[in-house]
């Protein structure tokens, strides 16, 4: 993937910043302009809290090119506490079982390296929710 394409998605790969609409009040992850609920336009951006739960996931052993070194790793679509679904991968689980209705929260971790051009592709994971002090 090239830089600039890199740079336009970086509040939503590095923040979780997506759209709610202004006439349903419908949060959209990723952005897509039109509320997938009702139609209307939803351009207002929308800074998501990163906190969720896991609602299902798998564990990748045979990785896609790009990410043999991280495998196998676990993939969890998330729901959001304020109500969409992503998909993301799990880090820092250490020893910790994964779970469906785990809390987790967002953290930015390197995704993956672009080869020997040595161009690191930086984005959302997700982890166990630590507990408040």
């Amino acid at each position: 993937m090239e830089v600039s394409r890199h740079w336009r998605l970086k509040q939503q790969r590095y923040a979780l910043v997506g759209e709610v609409c202004p006439s349903c009040q419908h949060k959209i992850f990723p952005p897509r302009d039109i509320c997938p609920d009702c139609g209307e336009e939803a351009r207002t951006t929308y800074q998501f809290s990163g906190r969720g739960e896991v609602f299902s996931f798998t564990t990748v052993r045979n990785a896609p090119t790009g990410f043999e070194e991280s495998a196998p790793y676990t993939v969890a679509l998330i729901k959001l506490d304020e109500g969409p679904m992503l998909t993301a991968q799990l880090t820092d689980l250490g020893e910790k079982p994964v779970e469906i209705g785990m809390p987790v929260e967002m953290v930015t971790r390197r995704l993956r390296s672009d080869g020997d051009r040595g161009m690191l592709v930086y984005g959302y994971k997700f982890r166990p929710a630590l507990k408040a002090a």
